[in-house]
């Protein structure tokens, strides 16, 4: 993947197939669309995932709130929620085995009524869940509950229910469809910016205006179809390509916070089914620490980053707290982060959590502007697969979708104890060895072959974390890294987990990508800066 090269040939060249958005669905359309054999380009405003895609719980799921809708209303839309949900969710951990994998998630509850209840609803979710070798749910004692998460107030507790979804690196997922799609031959790049559409005499779209937002340079994409995948901003594009389509998104905003991983001690994800308002909370360990989300809230504003503030702060902790013995504080929250999710308008009258977050495929026959709207990530490859059977209409094809069997970039011959090899092989600790191989994979030595020439790449960006220089360098090369925060908070997470030690690892980081981008001395400060003051606005919007 290099960027360069990829501006050039969307320059030049005339594809397909463009899509516009890259987060998982676009992703998703690029990877199924060129294996069909389409000339494709994606490219993206901001960077991959920069929006909703590395904003979400992490989870794999068919949905357990939707199944409880489900049969407490007879709605059959939601059912069809969780099948499509459980369906993919194999897939997606099959594909990129470095990426997803299983996760434990316990619902404590306070009575034997209340177990019964959940222990009923979990065997339905588990019988929805074909072609999975997950394990089954189990009810478990007071015992065994509080043996596998002790902070648990034992006083309230009777019993829980243990049960299984999966758990993802949303940001690096996607990423890892992005360089699926790069290495079968689409052209992918990020910072590109859509100002309007260039038509033919019938009023159908056969290109794209753009300009590169780095270097400011204005140009065209010549596509025979262009595929609107931008998530919550869908109808900003639709819009552009015709002004008489109603609006169809009702974007709603989700938060979550991170707080250090003792407040669960656990390996085990917990599950929080009665909440204030309804919603469904979910407690989770994920880069060593635990991540407490999500609010479901209206959003007006889309134009601005959904940041935490302290009102969300106090209902997660309120949320919570209850099923603690020692009760949290927000004073210990390391970090937050909010993302819109991309809700189909179906009632006005109805509230955003009530939404089915299904997907619809709508090809305006005005412009031939074809646009994926809704979804949620479990279900990226079937929206996608969905949006090229769409695409194969239009082409008069008859291509077979290959998706569900195709291993992403560093999922090829994925072995997690390689990391054994590794640790040896470059003088690496433990931990850094184990993180390598749990984010790149089966590439994770492309890596480890930078300290060779250069063994200082082997230090740590901070004491705390498992992250390398020699990834910075990386992600610049191979990863089309173009801002510190394209790195921190995306090619590693470091961001949505600890603020601190963002800003401390900062300099550093900003210092390599200077040396492989040729920033001068005015322009890596100006990075630094920039990037400085945005995570400062996070902190004093939480406060």
């Amino acid at each position: 993947m290099n960027r360069t090269a990829s501006l050039d040939r969307l320059k030049s060249e005339t594809f397909d197939i463009c899509i516009i958005g890259a987060g998982a669905s676009g992703a998703g359309c690029a990877l199924d669309a060129v294996l069909r054999g389409y000339k494709v380009a994606i490219i993206d405003k901001k960077d991959f995932a920069s929006e909703t895609s590395s904003r979400s719980t992490k989870l794999i799921h068919g949905g357990v709130r939707y199944l409880e809708q489900a049969f407490k209303k007879l709605d059959f839309a939601q059912l069809k929620q969780v099948r499509h949900g459980l369906e993919e969710r194999h897939i997606v951990l099959k594909n990129a085995p470095h990426l997803a994998r299983p996760l434990a998630l316990m619902t404590p509850v306070s009575s034997w009524l209340e177990g019964l209840y959940f222990k009923i609803g979990l065997q339905l979710y588990d019988t929805f869940a074909t072609n999975d070798t997950l394990p089954k749910s189990k009810w478990l004692n007071k015992r065994e509950v509080m043996a596998k998460i002790p902070t648990l107030d034992s006083k309230k507790l009777h019993s829980g229910v243990l049960y299984y979804d999966g758990q993802l690196d949303d940001a690096r997922y996607c990423l890892a469809l992005v360089q699926s799609a790069s290495e079968a031959g689409a052209v992918a790049a990020n910072y590109v910016d859509v100002s309007d559409f260039q038509k033919d005499s019938t009023g159908k779209i056969n290109g794209i205006h753009v300009s590169d937002t780095q270097s400011g340079t204005p140009f065209t994409i010549k596509a025979k179809l262009v595929i609107n995948c931008t998530g919550p901003f869908s109808d900003k594009v639709r819009l552009m390509a015709n002004s008489g389509l109603p609006e169809r998104l009702r974007p709603s905003k989700g938060v979550h916070v991170i707080l250090p991983k003792e407040t669960l001690n656990s390996e085990y994800a917990m599950l929080i089914p009665k909440t204030s308002d309804g919603r469904v909370v979910f407690a989770i360990p994920f880069e060593g620490a635990t991540m407490i989300g999500t609010t479901d809230t209206e959003c007006d504003d889309i134009q601005s980053e959904p940041t935490l503030n302290q009102k969300e702060k106090q209902y997660l902790a309120d949320t919570l707290n209850p099923y603690l013995a020692k009760k949290i504080d927000i004073s210990q929250l390391r970090s937050g982060f909010g993302g819109l999710r991309p809700l189909l308008s179906a009632d006005p009258s109805k509230s955003t959590k009530n939404l089915v977050r299904d997907h619809e495929i709508e090809l305006d026959e005005a412009s031939g502007l074809v646009s994926l709207l809704g979804g949620k990530w479990t279900t990226y490859r079937l929206m996608a697969k969905d949006t090229i059977d769409q695409a194969d209409e239009i082409f008069s094809k008859n291509n077979v979708c290959t998706t569900a069997d195709h291993i992403l970039a560093g999922g090829e011959n994925y072995i997690l104890d390689s990391w054994k090899e590794l640790s040896k092989k470059y003088d690496l600790v433990q931990d850094i060895a184990i993180h390598l191989v749990k984010k790149y994979g089966s590439r994770a030595e492309l890596i480890c072959k930078l300290t060779l020439n250069e063994p200082l790449l082997k230090e740590k960006l901070s004491e705390h974390y498992p992250y390398i220089k020699a990834e910075v360098v990386h992600a610049v090369r191979n990863e089309m890294a173009v801002t510190p925060r394209d790195f921190l908070a995306r090619r590693i997470r470091l961001e949505i987990t600890d603020w601190d030690e963002t800003l401390n690892s900062l300099p550093v980081v900003t210092a390599l990508m200077a040396r492989e981008l040729g920033w001068n001395a005015e322009e890596k400060q100006r990075q630094a800066d920039d990037y400085a003051r945005e995570i400062s606005k996070f902190i004093s919007d939480a406060e």
